[in-house]
């Protein structure tokens, strides 16, 4: 192929209705919920940046597919079965955790603009839990690492940083909290590292150091760094600290610190098992 090819068949297809849908829904979510006053909070704000994000890297998509960009360039340096359907599987689980968490933080009976949100958002996460699925049970498709385990988990691990990021709160003057925040935040720009470098093969033949040893270490040190905050976190944050009798969701800081400690050993739990997983593949065992 010598030069781009325009092809809006490929609108006309499921995928391409699932795509459409996806954009419009995600878009309508985010400026409906942008209509509506409320305070910034992180959650808040969270919320904003996925309803923007996810039809944003949707509409990029839905561009390379329309001009078949990804046959003549992306096969060079990356598995694009993969790379979509990993994308599909990380909106789905993303917007899932927007509309459950919204829905908790700020929908009532007599709050008809929080209920549309959650109505537009929890449609948006099913188209996306929909092109998940298909993708998944489509045989043709390929899954090397991003929609495989080696890559979700990694996606994973960073979804739940981000939720531990925008639940931190009651750590000020407190060292042993603050040592928390720095284990927290030492592993999370390096995985979306490593998984940029899985995907982009080329790039990953060409370093001058193996990359499945740098992921073994670096997991290594996570979970390191995992494990003495899920000791210091609830210790420092509920030892003389009783939950509260008069504890509202949105505005109890006790609840919002237990999230951190709950998302802290399930991010725990996720690296333990992302390294069982990538010693095994090194020492020759078949990867699922």
């Amino acid at each position: 192929m010598d030069e781009l090819q325009f092809t809006p068949s490929s609108l006309l297809k499921t995928r391409g209705f699932l795509h459409l849908g996806q954009i419009l829904t995600g878009l309508l979510t985010f400026i409906v919920s942008g209509l509506w006053p409320q305070p910034l909070h992180t959650y808040w704000v969270y919320y904003m940046i996925i309803w923007l994000l996810c039809p944003l890297i949707t509409l990029v998509i839905t561009v390379v597919e329309l001009f078949l960009i990804h046959i003549f360039i992306l096969p060079f340096c990356m598995d694009w079965d993969d790379f979509t359907t990993g994308m599909a599987m990380m909106c789905a689980l993303t917007t899932f955790a927007c509309t459950v968490s919204f829905a908790v933080f700020y929908v009532c009976l007599t709050c008809v603009w929080g209920l549309v949100v959650s109505v537009l958002s929890a449609l948006c996460c099913l188209l996306y839990c929909v092109e998940a699925v298909r993708d998944k049970m489509n045989p043709t498709r390929s899954a090397s690492y991003v929609a495989a385990p080696p890559g979700f988990l990694k996606i994973l691990e960073a979804f739940v940083s981000c939720i531990i990021f925008v639940s931190l709160t009651g750590y000020v003057n407190k060292p042993a909290l603050q040592w928390c925040i720095v284990a927290y935040v030492i592993p999370f720009p390096i995985i979306p590292v490593i998984i940029v470098t899985n995907i982009m093969k080329k790039l990953k033949n060409c370093l001058p150091f193996s990359v499945d040893r740098f992921v073994v270490i670096f997991l290594i040190i996570s979970v390191a760094l995992y494990t003495s905050a899920a000791i210091l976190w609830p210790a420092f944050s509920f030892h003389g600290n009783p939950r509260p009798l008069d504890c509202p969701g949105k505005t109890c800081i006790w609840n919002i610190q237990f999230i951190v400690a709950f998302m802290t050993y399930v991010n725990l739990i996720f690296f333990i098992v992302d390294l069982v997983c990538t010693l095994l593949g090194i020492c020759g065992f078949k990867r699922p």
